[in-house]
């Protein structure tokens, strides 16, 4: 399991760096991005969303900044807080890295037939359902 996963990763971390993005970098921005017009977070709701904390979610917004993917400005309601908002760099590059991420995805997929996808669901979900118990 953890030979595929780490392939799996492998795989799946060629499309970050192929726009220069970490894989933690990738998530805060699609965080971002799933948010909807305007684009933007308080660094605690995208720490939340992406499963990480507060400290990793800082470092993964300081790179992103210093590479002017995002802004982080003062909150309107409380001046303490603060909120991240993609630029409009930030949201064309995750645009064209979530499409290329998605074309990634679906290849590796295809590596199984439907046949063998469905027999992998039923298994995981049975192992699942049985360490749950």
């Amino acid at each position: 399991m953890h030979r595929l996963v780490d392939r799996l990763g492998a795989e799946l971390r060629l499309v970050h760096e192929r726009y220069g993005l970490g894989e933690g970098e990738f998530d805060v921005q699609c965080a971002l991005r799933r948010a909807g017009e305007p684009f933007e977070r308080a660094p605690g709701e995208l720490a939340a969303h992406t499963m990480v904390t507060t400290g990793a979610m800082t470092k993964r917004i300081d790179r992103l900044e210093r590479s002017g993917l995002v802004t982080r400005r003062r909150s309107g309601d409380d001046q303490r807080g603060r909120i991240v908002a993609l630029t409009t760099a930030g949201r064309d590059l995750v645009d064209r890295a979530f499409a290329d991420h998605m074309s990634n995805e679906r290849r590796l997929l295809d590596l199984v037939t439907p046949e063998e996808a469905a027999a992998r669901e039923a298994l995981l979900a049975t192992w699942l359902h049985r360490l749950e118990d």
